[in-house]
């Protein structure tokens, strides 16, 4: 039996060896680093399936070091825990790509849901497929399949909507999008995100499995119906 393989990045020695026990309890393989550069060195060794990472650390942060992950790996599930609770060092951490956060002191029993969850979505991506109640996304075909009618739709609109349906109820802006999408290099403006929203709706006006919702201010996110 193949087993999950997480690395945890805590400097704190009591406390990655205490997250190594409960997750080695809980059924998976754990490595273990004191920072960013020492996560990279394993990286190169071993098949991580997800990373669990303080932010405050010595020679190489959280921060940057999920800045460089996103960089070669966009998809790898990374779990942010750390004492930092302000919201500008959470928001720091989702821009530059992380997954989930909890703030120390943590529920230990959480921590391993919160893990089981991420490598549940990350799931998504490794078949490449996403399915709702009547509807599947074929992400290699691009095409939506609800209900046995199959359509392709264009590259961008795919993205945009399997972007959202990976992550329902998860508020992204406009920047986000764009930059996930079309990149940061991109010369489109974010217009172009709300062109793309649109045209979504109007595809999937009859859909019941999901809507496209507006968050006034902030953006837009996908809403599980069924």
């Amino acid at each position: 039996m193949v087993m999950i393989k997480i690395l945890i990045i805590e400097d704190d020695t009591s406390l990655s060896q205490l997250y190594s026990i409960i997750l080695k309890n809980a059924g998976f393989e754990t490595w273990q680093a004191a920072n960013g550069e020492e996560a990279w060195d394993i990286l190169d060794r071993v098949s991580i399936d997800l990373v669990i990472t303080d932010i405050m650390m010595p020679v190489m942060d959280g921060y940057e070091f999920v800045k460089l992950l996103r960089k070669e790996n966009p998809v790898m599930p990374v779990l942010m825990i750390t004492a930092k609770d302000d919201m500008p060092s959470k928001s720091k951490g989702f821009l530059l790509g992380t997954d989930d956060y909890m703030t120390k002191p943590i529920e230990l029993d959480e921590m391993v849901l919160r893990v089981r969850a991420l490598l549940r979505r990350a799931n998504i991506y490794n078949e490449k497929k996403l399915v709702l109640n009547h509807t599947c996304l074929d992400y290699d075909a691009l095409t939506v399949t609800c209900d046995g009618d199959e359509e392709m739709l264009p590259q961008k609109e795919f993205l945009l909507l399997f972007k959202l349906l990976s992550y329902p109820n998860k508020i992204f802006t406009r920047t986000q999008l764009m930059d996930d999408i079309w990149g940061p290099e991109s010369d489109s403006d974010l217009q172009t995100i709300d062109v793309h929203i649109n045209r979504l709706r109007r595809r999937f006006q009859e859909n019941t499995d999901f809507e496209i919702v507006t968050v006034r201010g902030l953006g837009y996110k996908a809403v599980i119906l069924s």
